[in-house]
């Protein structure tokens, strides 16, 4: 049955390829079932591991501690790993990865591309013991941070209009932690993070942690995970993103360009095909 459903799947790309202006994406998937990724090391389980630089290319370093180091040094699954849906169920699409990180998938389905994102920046102050730094916006506009909700706030939500009120009890566990997430990524999202977040105007300025991001209802929003640059300065960079349905956060093949794959080139306002997307203008972000 799985079998049948892929080549039904495989059939729909065809089409889409044939019938639809954006048909590259949907032809790229159906080359990524026989093309294989470049610059891999299978045993490797951390992202630089797993990840080899092309010749001539040294991967970027940054410093321990740094938010940076800590995505180059996330650890992955061995390299068959599935990409799991929050159901439990595998994803219909696993040609399009490298790796596979070791992020738990909610069985709520709410942790879907932006909120996987949120989730790993989140951990990340957390284990550096920089909670109080740890908040983001409501597409509203209204701040939310773990600090108050620890402290027992909760948001009444109606519309746009957004009041917060101490209506329990201080719990800085984290358990009560990963349900202030949830909250997050109820009322957050690629839009939200656009507005808020620092904007990062050329590709030269790009560095591990910083993401690509299409605002919108639905956007979509994908993380650097690993940086390279060679003696005259051109830059590539891994790609990593949760997705919708809610499901493992990957390392992505690069499918344009099989002698960089999975290596990728960026250019700012520039048009971007992943596996299954595309970005009509690449717009940076950076967490704060």
């Amino acid at each position: 049955m799985r079998k049948l459903v892929g080549i039904i799947f495989i059939l729909g790309l065809f089409s889409y390829f044939v019938f639809t202006k954006k048909g590259t994406v949907a032809r790229n998937v159906a080359y990524s079932y026989v093309i294989d990724a470049n610059f891999i090391e299978e045993s490797g389980t951390t992202v630089s591991e797993r990840i080899l630089t092309p010749e001539n290319f040294r991967r970027a370093k940054y410093p321990e501690g740094s938010f940076s180091n800590y995505i180059q040094n996330y650890a992955l699954k061995s390299f068959d790993a599935k990409i799991i849906n929050f159901d439990g169920e595998e994803y219909i699409y696993q040609k399009g990865h490298v790796g596979v990180l070791e992020v738990p998938v909610p069985k709520n389905g709410l942790q879907q591309c932006a909120d996987a994102l949120i989730r790993i920046r989140s951990e990340y102050l957390w284990e550096q013991n920089r909670k109080s730094e740890i908040g983001f916006n409501f597409t509203s506009g209204h701040y939310c941070s773990w600090k108050k909700y620890a402290e027992g706030y909760r948001p009444k939500v109606k519309g746009n209009n957004v009041t917060f009120h101490k209506t329990a009890s201080k719990d800085t566990s984290k358990e009560n932690f990963y349900k202030y997430l949830n909250l997050i990524y109820i009322y957050a999202g690629t839009q939200s993070l656009y507005t808020e977040l620092k904007k990062i105007e050329w590709a030269d300025d790009l560095e591990v942690g910083d993401m690509i991001v299409k605002p919108g209802f639905p956007g979509h929003i994908v993380m650097i995970a690993d940086k390279a640059t060679d003696a005259n300065g051109k830059n590539l960079f891994i790609l990593a993103q949760g997705n919708t349905p809610a499901q493992s956060v990957h390392l992505l093949k690069n499918l344009n360009d099989s002698t960089l794959n999975p290596w990728y080139e960026l250019e700012a306002n520039a048009y971007l095909e992943i596996p299954t997307y595309y970005f009509n203008q690449t717009k940076f972000v950076r967490f704060k």
